[in-house]
């Protein structure tokens, strides 16, 4: 608790909690928040609705940036160096992935302080949080996907300046050719990565199959990526309900440990879009 001003935790219980290392006390707080469904068990609209109140009172709990540096609960407990803290809190779906006032999650705080620990708790939970979050949103997505009217769109993309010569040569420009009919959407692209600064091209599609199919061999709620190139196809929800090994723990801590860390971004609030209309 060195360097901690406690007074400014006062008003949060959890916090509180998390400064005293009183596990007790935190396990009660968190005991009493509304139990969420399994994922298996949220098949229409109704339910989905529900589940997202409960996912969002459970939130206003454990997620709350009210605080300076607006840190959430588990960036505290990542700061303190709990490890049990930070199991209880995602435990219960805490969100590593919001962001303090300076643009780090816990997770990147976790391995920036050499926590390894604490990040492989983070990314152990992550990946069913995340799965379960989408089957949480899932029937309302199709609900409203169903009500809307089929449409083609384009919208492209690229860069200009006239302070950065050539900028439109390597910086990523694309059109993306968007079809919905129905619950389903299919999304044609060709921007594949970069080498160095040169762009790599590849004809794909992405393809969310709301409806499943017809036989019901592929499940409402498919998303596949199709490269046209390779002639393959990939569910890109394959095991995502599986928890990960404790090797692919530890192989996702390496990879974010050796990578450069830094925050990137573009301002997009001088942006011009040039609407163009089909029907």
């Amino acid at each position: 608790m060195t360097g901690v001003d406690v007074s400014k935790y006062a008003h949060s219980p959890v916090r509180k909690a998390i400064l005293a290392r009183d596990y007790a006390s935190l396990g009660l707080i968190l005991a009493a928040l509304p139990p969420l469904c399994s994922p298996t068990e949220i098949h229409s609209e109704v339910d989905s609705l529900a589940e997202e109140a409960k996912a969002a009172a459970i939130s206003t709990v454990i997620d709350c940036r009210d605080v300076p540096n607006r840190e959430t609960p588990l960036q505290l407990a990542v700061k303190l160096g709990d490890a049990t803290a930070t199991e209880m809190l995602m435990g219960v779906g805490a969100d590593w992935s919001l962001q303090n006032e300076q643009g780090w999650s816990a997770l990147r705080e976790a391995i920036c302080a050499g926590e390894e620990g604490i990040a492989k708790i983070i990314v152990k939970h992550y990946q069913p949080l995340a799965w379960a979050k989408w089957c949480r949103r899932l029937p309302c997505l199709i609900g409203a996907l169903k009500r809307m009217r089929d449409f083609y769109m384009e919208i492209t993309f690229h860069f200009e300046s006239s302070l950065i010569p050539f900028i439109s040569r390597i910086a990523p420009s694309d059109t993306y050719k968007i079809w919905k009919r129905g619950s389903n959407l299919r999304a044609d692209m060709t921007l594949d990565g970069f080498d160095g600064f040169k762009i790599q091209r590849s004809d794909q599609s992405s393809l969310f199959l709301g409806d499943g199919s017809e036989d019901g061999k592929v499940p409402p709620g498919t998303l596949c990526m199709i490269s046209h190139k390779d002639k393959e196809v990939m569910d890109a929800f394959d095991g995502a309900c599986s928890p990960a090994t404790e090797e692919e723990i530890q192989q996702e801590v390496n990879a974010l440990s050796q990578n450069s860390i830094f925050r990137s971004g573009i301002d997009v609030t001088q942006a011009v879009l040039f609407p163009r209309f089909g029907y």
